[in-house]
Parts: structure tokens; sequence; C-alpha cells
């Protein structure tokens, strides 16, 4: 018998696996596919090619400083020069707004260019500055029991804060952006933090987009988002080895088909061809909730549906960077960072309005990251010395419902219209640069929800497994507990459907094995 069996081989569960081992516990990953790691994984994409991208998940923010020392993982989290550029054309000439992480003179610059004046720069410096309050205030709180919405909503009132809660956690979180700043085009840039991975808007009476919005702003009390050197496989490759070190048992191709809630808990999986039985006095899911209610016989969890998802991912293997038509930044500084593409305020309203009306967004609202203008290492050395590179692209508003009816017709008519989008900004055509395999292949992948849902199994293709949740606890019988617990006993939910899961954080994995370790 098992202490522990955990479904699912994704960086949640190792990092719960590895915790749990290091205590003495007896654990057991079963996962599915024929890899460990999930979502966080390096994959060689375009096999012709010896590169290895980070197929699903791409960066890292949420990672606690705290895991990575206790697990001893060395993974080098690399700051990207460029935060972010966003061309765009004024007066008929093609212009870019540029956030540099190294050179604040030049982020205020381009900020002056839009034709605001120095106080767009002030407005945009004030909300950098309300972010990094508030990260502050809640970051530490993630490694922590839950406290409730009025203890919060008193902390901040007691550290001064009160129109800081009012603007995070209870207007829409486009009232802030509205009132510091001016610029449609920058606008555009803090909004995309409320949006990646949600289908939301700016004035969503849900407030899920202040949800997504936190998420992606308090990460280690910076909100930057880091490129893993080595790639996503990297980090897992560290967990993988350090929970074999420990003890833990490994096992892929193994689908758990059942779980029996009987004196003890039995696990049914399917393995070459057989089924197998495992006992364990614990169950970690480090999949979906939705899952667990299948495993259980669909008993339904007392949890909120499943939201639908809305990523959409595209792997480009390219010869070299495109040229763009804003001469004054160069490929290595745009493509270094975030790059915007029809990520304006307004287009955004415009791309969400459009796929709520069952149309795929035309322009498509996207942006794209080159992982190798800061880590190269991910390629071999031939092809750094030919100078290819990887981009990876990430659209909005393509709800997983566009996709339902032809999955491969609706992904070829996205593609079609990012390339498009970005053409429009580049000196030459994107498809030029692109890399083809043996067959005369342009080496682009395209990922949709419905991909998402199939090959990772993450219902309606959410990368955040269900709704993102509060930081605080969000009805009373959550106060005081940890976010990962199920109305049964013994089953635990240790993935990113746990309460402020969502994101390569570890979060719920640490949280789940400290409950554990506790009881």
């Amino acid at each position: 018998m098992h202490d522990a069996i955990i479904i699912g081989g994704g960086h949640n569960g190792l990092v719960a696996a590895c915790y749990l081992a290091k205590a003495g516990k007896k654990v057991l990953i079963l996962e599915k596919n024929d890899y460990i790691g999930g979502g966080t994984t390096s994959q060689r994409v375009f096999p012709d090619y010896d590169a290895y991208l980070s197929r699903y998940s791409y960066l890292v923010s949420l990672f606690p400083k705290e895991i990575f020392e206790e697990l001893n993982l060395k993974v080098n989290l690399l700051r990207r020069d460029t935060a972010s550029y966003t061309p765009y054309i004024q007066e008929g000439g093609h212009k870019g707004l540029i956030i540099s992480n190294i050179n604040e003179e030049l982020s205020k610059q381009s900020v002056l260019d839009l034709g605001y004046g120095e106080r767009e720069w002030e407005g945009y410096q004030t909300i950098l500055q309300k972010q990094q309050t508030f990260a502050s205030l809640i970051w530490d709180s993630f490694l922590l029991p839950l406290k409730s919405k009025e203890e919060w909503k008193a902390y901040f009132e007691e550290n001064g804060q009160a129109e800081l809660w009012k603007s995070f956690v209870e207007e829409p979180i486009g009232e802030l952006i509205e009132r510091y700043v001016k610029s449609d085009i920058l606008r555009g840039v803090l909004m995309t933090d409320a949006k990646i991975g949600s289908y939301t808007h700016a004035y969503d009476v849900s407030l899920l987009q202040n949800k997504t919005f936190i998420y992606h702003i308090i990460g280690n009390k910076t909100g930057e988002w880091r490129v893993p050197q080595g790639g996503m496989g990297n980090l897992v490759a560290q967990l993988i080895e350090k929970a074999i070190e420990l003890g833990v048992e490994l096992k892929t191709n193994a689908e758990v088909k059942h779980i029996e809630r009987e004196e003890n808990l039995k696990v049914i999986y399917s393995n070459k061809g057989g089924e197998h039985e495992v006992i364990a006095k614990d169950i970690l899911i480090n999949v979906a909730p939705k899952v667990l209610e299948k495993l259980l016989g669909n008993i339904p969890l007392p949890s909120q549906p499943t939201e639908e998802g809305t990523a959409f991912k595209i792997n480009l293997l390219l010869k070299r960077l495109p040229q763009l038509k804003d001469s004054n930044v160069k490929p290595e500084q745009a493509f270094a960072g975030t790059f915007h593409i029809n990520q304006s305020y307004e287009q955004m309203e415009s791309t969400f309005d459009m796929a709520s009306s069952g149309k795929i967004p035309d322009p498509i609202a996207c942006e794209i990251y080159c992982h190798t203008l800061t880590d190269p290492s991910i390629l071999s050395e031939e092809l750094q010395q030919q100078g290819y590179h990887t981009l990876t692209v990430f659209g909005l508003d393509l709800p997983y419902e566009l996709f339902t009816k032809d999955n491969e017709a609706a992904k070829k008519e996205v593609v079609a219209k990012f390339l498009k989008g970005i053409n429009e900004y580049l000196a030459e055509p994107l498809e030029n640069c692109l890399a083809t395999d043996k067959n005369g292949n342009l080496c682009l992948e395209a990922k949709s929800s419905v991909d998402l849902e199939k090959e990772l199994g993450m219902p309606r293709g959410n990368i955040f497994h269900n709704g993102l949740s509060w930081f605080y606890a969000e009805n009373a019988d959550a106060v005081s507990k940890w976010g990962i617990e199920t109305p049964y006993d013994h089953i635990y939910i240790c993935g990113s459907g746990a309460a402020r899961g969502g994101a390569v954080s570890g979060i719920p994995g640490r949280n789940a094995a400290r409950v554990l370790l506790s009881v």
C-alpha cells in the first residue's frame, strides 16, 4: 500500500511528490501520457530539427523561491531585456511602444511618443506602483491557509490601501486602467494581463479579468515573467530527478479509470493493455476537478463549472528573425520581450465581441515571444550558429466553442489571420523566415483549446483547469483551509484547479503536501 497516489504527472504533482517523499512517504505518480510533465514540458516539436520547444506553458513568474530552495532545484530564471514591444501605425508611419526591463529612459520616451504627454508616463508608473504594492501585500499568503475576504479588506485598510483594494478586488480592472492611462495602445498592454488564458473583458461583471490580472502581476512580489533556462523541460527534469532520488515511483501510460472509496482508497488504472489496482491512504488529484468527478463516478463536486478555455498556441521554428517596418527597433530587441499584435484596448473589446457572437475574430489579438533570444540553449550548437530561433504565439479571445465543429479548419483560419496580422508590421513575410521540414512543410504547430482538452485532459481546454479563484476564501467553510480540500476524506486537489492554482507555480502541490503531512 502507498501512503499517497498522485493522479497526473504535471509539475504540481511532482512538487507534492517531492515534499511527501522527503518526509518519508511512499508515493506513486500515475500519468496517462507517455511522458511526465503535463503542460510543463519541452519537446522536439519538429523532428527534423534539434530544437526543444516549451510546447505548452513557456514562462515562469508564480513559482515561489521557497520551493526552489526547499527542493534544491537549480533552474535559472532569466530576465528578458525587453518587457514588451507593441507595433502601431501613426500618421502613416510604423512605430512601436517598447517597454524595457533594463532602460527606463527608453521606456519613458517610447510612452511619450504615443502623444499623450508626461501625464501618460506618470499614470503608467502609478499603475505599476499599485501592482507592486498589491503584490507585496498578498504574495506571501499563497503558501499559508486562506483568510476571509473581510479579513483581507481590513488588512488593506489598516495598511492605508483601501483604494487599492477597491481598484483590484471590487471594481472592474478597466476602471483602473482608464483612470490613469489614455493611450489605446498602452491601455491594451496593461489589459493583456487581465485576459491571458481567460475569456473575459475589461468590464466583465464576474471580475474574472481582475483575478486573471492579479495572477499575472504578483509573482514573487515583482510580477516579472522570466525565461526558464533550458526551457520548461529543464524545470520538470529537475523535479523528476529529485522525485526519483527521494524514492517516488513514476508510471507513464497509466490512465486512471476509477477511484473506489472504501476503507482505504483504491485506484483502478490501465497500463500495457491490462487493468491494475493500487491502494493508498491518500490520493492527490493533479488533474482538473471535473476529471475527479468522472473518476468518482460522476459525483458532482461543489465547485464552479469549468469556464471555457480560450488559449491558442502556435509554436514556430525560424531560420532567421524577420526585419520590422519600424526601423527604430531591431528584431532582437522587439522579439526578446512580449510582442503584442492587435492588442490595443479597443481591439481586444472588439475581438471579445466577435468571439462572443460565434466568429473567429479578425484581426487576431495575440502576443509573441522568442525564447532563444534570451536562452539559445534549447537549440543545438549548429542551429544557433545558423541563426535559427523559436517563436511562441499565444492567442486571445479564441474560445473552445469556436473549434468544436471543425477543429482543423478553424485552426487553419486562425493561423492565416495571425500571419496576416503580424506581416502588417514586418518588412518581409514571416513565412519566408520559417524553417521547413524534409517534406517542405513550414515548421509551424497550432494548438487550440480542443487540442489541449484532448492531449492534456484539461476540460474545455482551460489552461487553469477551471475558473481562477480569488486569493481569499470564497466561502465561510474555506476560511483557515488551504484550498486543496475536497468533500471526500483523504482526497486532495494538488493541481491548478485548487484555490490559488493556475500557471506554473507548484503552489497547490506544496500546499497539498503540507496538509497531508499535518493530518
